[in-house]
């Protein structure tokens, strides 16, 4: 998996989430996000899985673009945050299967 993130920011109004970042994730390799409480690390997170959108700047996942493409990085990646919005109630391939259907992804039969 490929993730190219140039000069990326996130505002929420006046307050700066994330302030001009750059990296890449290349395959093969084992990339740490690591950082203080508030530094923008789930931000970021959010922005390479397609749940928010940048304010600024660009991120792609094996090529996609996270805005003009967002359905096909969602078919490449997956993100499981620290506060698990999933029902409890389901097994696991009830919610994988939920998570497929809401980001209309094929599934195998």
């Amino acid at each position: 998996m490929s993730i190219q993130v140039q000069n990326l920011s996130k505002t929420y109004g006046t307050q700066k989430a994330i302030d001009t970042i750059s990296f890449s994730a290349e395959p093969g390799k084992v990339l740490g996000f690591l950082g203080p409480n508030g530094a923008g690390k789930s931000t970021t997170m959010k922005i390479l899985t397609c749940f928010i959108p940048q304010t600024s700047g660009t991120a792609t996942v094996n090529g996609f673009d996270t805005i003009k493409e967002a359905l096909q990085v969602r078919r490449q990646i997956g993100y499981l945050p620290e506060s698990n919005a999933l029902y409890q109630d389901l097994y696991v391939k009830e919610a994988l299967a939920f998570v497929a259907n809401v980001h209309q992804i094929d599934q195998p039969e």
